[in-house]
């Protein structure tokens, strides 16, 4: 095996404690739901392990049905909003090295004003999205 780019390909932890390189992340909603296929039968136990890098407000919100999601700043800064089950909102300020937990259910954002780079990893099967 060569060295691959996290940001590039992602990878997938899977059950049997699998680690499954992924093809070419391309960003798109069809890269998700193609991920979620080849990786149906690992259920609410499999885990999309990613970084993204971005420099502005997210536009979508988004939640994970079936599991936590841990989000952790690499570098930069950004503002983690959660939308609470009494439609209350938190705001967690995620400063390098820091990190925090999107329960399931919990639908989240985030608010960024310079580049930020942060490793998800995000139990993905039934993910929903929706705009902000």
């Amino acid at each position: 095996m060569k060295a691959a780019s996290l940001n590039a390909h992602p990878i997938h932890l899977g059950t049997g404690a699998s680690a499954i390189i992924q093809p070419e992340f391309t960003g798109d909603m069809a890269w998700y739901e193609a991920y979620s296929a080849r990786h149906a039968r690992d259920g609410a136990e499999g885990r999309l392990v990613n970084i993204h890098t971005f420099s502005e407000p997210w536009s979508m919100w988004e939640m994970h049905p079936h599991g936590d999601e841990v989000v952790l700043c690499l570098s930069g800064e950004l503002t983690l909003v959660q939308a609470q089950q009494d439609g209350s909102t938190e705001s967690i300020c995620l400063t390098p090295g820091s990190y925090a937990i999107n329960k399931p259910g919990i639908w989240h954002t985030a608010d960024t004003d310079r580049e930020t780079t942060a490793l998800f990893i995000t139990a993905g099967i039934g993910t929903e999205h929706k705009p902000r």
